[in-house]
């Protein structure tokens, strides 16, 4: 399967960059280009890619608001926004991955990992680094005052919220069951439920909302 992608990116070159990387790939297809904000939203809705990859400092609009405008269709959209930044943290990111990005690449990503990146969001997962992007939101969201309860954690079993938990620090399906001694399909059903609960689109954005809520701590230490 092609996974379709958009570039959007206020630099020519870095565009070109980027296409000719992925020209190489058979699986991808680069499908337009957007050279603003305002361009990458209309330009979403006409071309339908799987994939918009979104450079955050944009003229006329900037990486987040086009993003929260990509995905905030009452979730009529199938498009993954990838964020693309200089900095790994970068309040910006974060922002961005609130308004429902499924991860981010630094601009200065290898070609395989550019690659890498764009099949995994392409795939409807999101592109979570545990090393990069939890560090990023603890290094913004515990600076922010909690939220309190989010809609469905009272929803949760305690089985969920102990998958909950431990997907928030980052550990893959695969750490999660082998701490709870479960099975692997078992931990994707109850994320999957999770998300579902929650109206999540993906693991990051649950991963910022249990920050934001309190449910972790910037000490990776859950809350009895």
């Amino acid at each position: 399967m092609t996974v379709r992608v958009l570039i959007a990116d206020d630099q020519q070159l870095i565009r070109a960059g980027f296409r000719m990387i992925l020209a190489t790939e058979p699986d991808i297809e680069v499908v337009g280009e957007a050279a603003t904000g305002a361009e990458a939203v209309a330009l979403t809705r006409e071309l339908r890619p799987d994939v918009v990859l979104m450079d955050i400092r944009m003229p006329d609009l900037d990486g987040i608001e086009a993003t929260r405008r990509i995905l905030a269709r009452d979730g009529a959209t199938n498009t993954s926004v990838l964020i693309l930044t200089t900095f790994d943290l970068d309040e910006y990111v974060y922002d961005a991955l609130r308004a429902g990005a499924s991860g981010f690449l630094l601009k200065d990503v290898p070609a395989h990992q550019l690659a890498a990146g764009i099949r995994t969001v392409g795939d409807g997962d999101a592109l979570l680094a545990p090393s990069i992007t939890r560090r990023l939101i603890e290094e913004f969201a515990v600076s922010r005052t909690p939220i309190g309860p989010a809609p469905g954690l009272d929803e949760l079993t305690p089985r969920e919220l102990e998958v909950f938990r431990l997907l928030a620090t980052g550990k893959t399906n695969r750490e999660i069951a082998t701490e709870l001694i479960i099975g692997e399909t078992t931990v994707k059903t109850h994320v999957t439920r999770i998300l579902m609960k929650l109206g999540m689109r993906d693991r990051v954005q649950a991963v910022v909302l249990a920050y934001e809520t309190g449910l972790v701590t910037p000490s990776h230490r859950t809350e009895k």
